[in-house]
């Protein structure tokens, strides 16, 4: 592994929902006559007169007429209506929102605000297992039973694109959304000019440090990499044998590398790889593939693919640095409670200041039918209240709610060290096809399958540029089944 000016001498230097349903006519029960209105004896059934209708039989036909109405009126009241009303839930519009991390009794509060505010209009929540989501959700909306409003990954636009409603800009207009969210947002989900989707949360790669390990060798968090690479040395243990006992950082390998496309896709970015044209940038793509298989390949290598999986190799304690996202902090903690550990921003080349961003936002079925409803509760969902609620809800239940996707409310976050780390870096963050835990099966998973056999193979001691011929034929056949070339 080389220091900075070598490294990066590779092109790594050179520098990423009321409608109001129709409400029933009310119908007024005409009122039964009494006996003092009704026929006065059984004499005054017939005239005289054979040939004329007697004044009873008049009022008989009129009594069997009006007993007629009223027969009516009642299959109307105890019958046709409560069969309509059963159906739309007394002037109810029920829409199903499938979502993914957070619980019902998480997202029960701005649901609860929301109905409060639209009383015509129900949300039935449903958190769904990331398990075949991508999928199941892509059939089930195609085939008319899916929900009207879903969650989805900020990369699955070329999957989604034939089932996503675009947002009209009486929900939301260009303007508001470019001012209260972050750029990596406005070009993830604006797309020909229209809005599909609202992001409740955001989320970027950072770096973190067991401070027991870092304080012990008395260093710093590095900031460059040229100071994250020396820091990494410094903090590795070996045996007698060259066996690593406690790695300084985990980069390298593809296998046991927790996000390690996330983390390849942020050497892409900060060296400036045209992410829509990978070939072009073929240079600046085999500089980055250079400098992570450094991590492994050079003879004072910090990581090995022997080791265990990396965020349970940080949570043992075995390693030094280890790249995650927000929700990696109660991984960690579940693993080890009392781990010491802090979170910072990535290291950057010279003169960058690019970090990668993974997170999810709600759309809205193209096949719904409620789409005036669902766009309203899309309203709301985009609101700096609804989003200070939920994050509020949240941690009721645990340390940190997820990562404000509002611009004007990461300021709030300031003081919380365990989460500021990931909002302040996503003003200048942008995202990659190139992302794990999505489990997608489809377009992000397919990328990464050609992602991992360079690197692998590099490991390896394969060149790079032989290695990366496959790639960029494989990546090109992926985006272009998806229609991204």
């Amino acid at each position: 592994m080389n220091n900075d000016q070598e490294v990066f001498q590779s092109p790594i230097s050179q520098k990423a929902q009321a409608a109001q349903q129709p409400v029933a006519p009310v119908v007024q029960t005409p009122t039964q006559p009494t006996a003092s209105q009704g026929p006065q004896g059984a004499t005054s059934f017939y005239r005289s007169d054979k040939n004329q209708p007697s004044k009873a039989k008049k009022i008989l036909t009129i009594f069997l007429g009006f007993f007629a109405v009223v027969l009516i009126i009642a299959v109307i009241l105890f019958v046709i209506i409560p069969g309509f009303t059963k159906n739309a839930g007394a002037g109810k519009v029920t829409l199903t929102y499938w979502g993914l991390w957070e619980d019902s009794k998480t997202m029960q509060g701005i649901i609860s605000q929301f109905e409060a505010q639209n009383p015509n209009i129900k949300i039935d929540y449903s958190q769904q297992t990331i398990k075949q989501y991508r999928e199941r959700l892509t059939t089930r909306i195609n085939n008319g039973t899916g929900p009207d409003i879903f969650r989805f990954h900020n990369t699955w636009y070329p999957m989604f694109s034939s089932i996503l409603l675009p947002l009209p800009s009486d929900i939301i207009s260009k303007a508001d959304f470019s001012k209260n969210f972050y750029p990596v947002a406005q070009k993830d989900l604006i797309r020909n000019g229209a809005i599909y989707g609202i992001p409740l949360e955001i989320d970027t790669l950072a770096l973190f440090i067991n401070t027991d390990l870092l304080s012990s060798a008395g260093l710093t968090p590095p900031t460059t990499w040229n100071d994250f690479i020396n820091d990494a040395r410094a903090m590795t243990v070996k045996d007698e044998n060259k066996k690593i006992k406690t790695a300084g950082a985990a980069m390298g390998a593809y296998d046991n590398v927790t996000h390690a496309p996330d983390i390849i896709s942020l050497l892409f970015l900060q060296n400036g790889v045209d992410m829509t044209n990978l070939k072009a940038s073929s240079d600046k793509v085999n500089g980055a593939f250079t400098f992570y298989a450094s991590f492994t390949n050079d003879v004072n290598n910090v990581w090995d693919s022997t080791l265990d999986p990396s965020i349970l190799s940080f949570s043992k304690g075995n390693l030094a640095m280890y790249f995650g996202y927000s929700w990696d902090f109660f991984t960690i903690k579940q693993y080890n409670k009392n781990l010491s550990f802090e979170i910072v921003p990535v290291p950057q080349l010279p003169d960058k200041n690019v970090t990668m961003a993974s997170y999810w936002a709600e759309g809205v079925s193209v096949k719904s039918p409620h789409q005036k409803e669902a766009l309203l509760f899309m309203k709301f969902l985009a609101q700096k209240e609804t989003e200070t609620r939920l994050y509020s809800d949240a941690t009721k239940e645990r340390a940190f709610g997820e990562p404000y996707a509002r611009v004007d409310l990461a300021s709030t976050l300031r003081d919380n060290k365990n989460i500021y780390p990931f909002v302040y870096q996503a003003q200048n963050a942008s995202s990659s096809l190139f992302v794990d835990s999505t489990f997608d099966n489809g377009l992000n998973q397919q990328l990464d399958t050609y992602l991992g056999n360079v690197v692998n193979a590099v490991e390896g001691y394969s060149s790079v540029d032989s290695a990366s011929d496959p790639f960029y034929k494989g990546v090109s056949q992926v985006l272009l089944k998806y229609g991204q070339q």
